[in-house]
């Protein structure tokens, strides 16, 4: 099984275990290959609450292992909100376009046709914790997946409105996202082609695009034109082996 383990600033982060529901990763340890979350300027984003008053919010992120065909493999990491349905002020919205392309890839439909974790059936099958306030790493061993593979990673904030993805989109438009406490700019891809076999000791992700705004599919667009704060989340992330 993958093991998988997760940390900030050096001190574990005390996450859920893996359920055994696609045996994905199943227990923590040290493992040969760590990827690493650099923030960026944007990494945390004033979410509103009641009053005038806000709060300071990380991303949700999903990291996830694809084949070389696209075949998804297994989840790394998914934040808790995305996982328990923990949303807040979210006014009955699934949110879905929170993360569809990672949710579009796991492929596991809901009882409301969502492709969503729900309150009553949280996420099991991955490795779920509340986003760090800063960069993060992920550590995981190599030991069941093919020599060469595909780690990817999808980063969103809510509320995240610019000129194209207006808080007062009109449902059906390019520009809507969910509504008010939706996202506003859509999640972003990062990608990063990991070759075993090639002596190569760290491999950069690429951004490749961002998903559908309204998270009806999991199709990935690789024009980032329409996008401004989104692209200040994260720095860099690099998968390293040891």
């Amino acid at each position: 099984m993958t093991k998988v383990y997760a940390w900030m600033a050096a001190v574990p982060i005390a996450l859920g275990l893996c359920g055994s529901c696609r045996q994905e990763a199943a227990r923590y340890g040290a493992g040969d290959l760590q990827i690493t979350v650099e923030q960026g300027e944007n990494w945390l984003h004033d979410f509103p609450l009641i009053l005038g008053i806000g709060r300071k919010n990380a991303p949700q992120i999903a990291v996830w292992v694809e084949d070389t065909a696209g075949r998804y493999l297994t989840t790394l990491y998914a934040s808790e909100k995305i996982a328990t349905q923990g949303w807040v002020m979210s006014g009955g919205n699934r949110r879905k376009e929170a993360l569809p392309v990672w949710c579009h890839a796991r492929g596991v439909r809901y009882e409301d046709g969502l492709f969503l974790p729900t309150e009553k059936r949280p996420l099991t099958d991955a490795v779920s914790g509340a986003t760090p306030r800063a960069g993060f790493g992920i550590g995981f061993s190599s030991g069941e997946l093919p020599r060469r593979f595909v780690v990817k990673a999808e980063i969103n904030h809510s509320t995240d409105f610019n000129d194209f993805y207006p808080k007062d989109a009109a449902p059906g438009t390019a520009g809507w996202s969910g509504g008010k406490m939706g996202s506003g700019q859509p999640a972003l891809v990062y990608a990063a082609r990991v070759d075993l076999d090639s002596g190569q000791k760290a491999f950069h992700a690429v951004l490749v695009g961002h998903s559908s705004p309204d998270g009806t599919d999991g199709t990935v667009d690789p024009d980032l034109s329409t996008l401004t704060t989104a692209l200040g989340i994260v720095e860099r992330i690099t998968v390293t082996a040891r």
